[in-house]
């Protein structure tokens, strides 16, 4: 069971906390990885995409000259894909590239990026996000202390509604509660920030 140090805003360790070994310390699967990643990023697409048939293109539906006797190659509409200005055969039409996987491949794909930040030290446990204000320079200021990096995931559990407007405004910060924490969040970002109450919760809930 791994045993992590805790630090206030101040970045000062207050104390530790143990946590499930099978959620913070299991070995990483870098192909499960790849596949929660992948079908986030699939769910993402906007799938808007789209061409135009024959049928949608402008033009008349007119043939434009008699079938036989001209020399010339039959047609029978200015519209058609083989023309410019045609219609696009088999082009792209809107779709949902969203999929689901298991929930075990979820989960499991969690684990492994949890105990991957635990192993890089890039995952910090704050004992609180306590600010006094909805202030960016509070926000700001605790993270420059917690030496986060140029990029940073912000896990906590449960509504803090001063923790979510002094971070809003500030580059390269995510704030994320944990019921929408996914692989593509935790791997994406340089450092990850999680409340202990967070930390917990993962422990506990991910372990079964």
């Amino acid at each position: 069971m791994p045993t992590v140090d805790v630090f206030d805003l101040n970045n000062q360790k207050v104390g530790q906390v143990d946590l499930a070994d099978e959620v913070f310390g299991a070995e990483v699967n870098e192909a499960l990885l790849y596949e929660a990643v992948k079908q986030y990023q699939a769910g993402l697409r906007a799938g808007t995409h789209k061409t135009k048939v024959r049928s949608e293109v402008a033009g008349s539906g007119k043939k434009l000259w008699k079938q036989k006797g001209t020399g010339r190659a039959r047609v029978g509409s200015v519209r058609s894909p083989i023309w410019r200005h045609g219609g696009i055969v088999h082009g792209p039409q809107p779709r949902d590239y969203s999929y689901k996987l298991p929930h075990k491949m979820v989960v499991g794909a969690l684990r492994s990026a949890l105990s991957a930040k635990v192993r890089d030290g890039e995952l910090k446990v704050v004992q609180a996000f306590d600010f006094a204000g909805p202030k960016t320079r509070d926000a700001a200021g605790a993270l420059a202390k917690l030496e986060t990096g140029r990029s940073v995931l912000v896990v906590d559990n449960g509504e803090n509604r001063n923790l979510s407007l002094g971070v809003r405004n500030i580059k390269g910060v995510t704030l994320i509660s944990t019921r929408e924490v996914n692989a593509f969040h935790l791997l994406g970002h340089q450092s990850v920030l999680l409340s202990q109450a967070a930390a917990l919760k993962f422990s506990e809930a991910l372990a079964k």
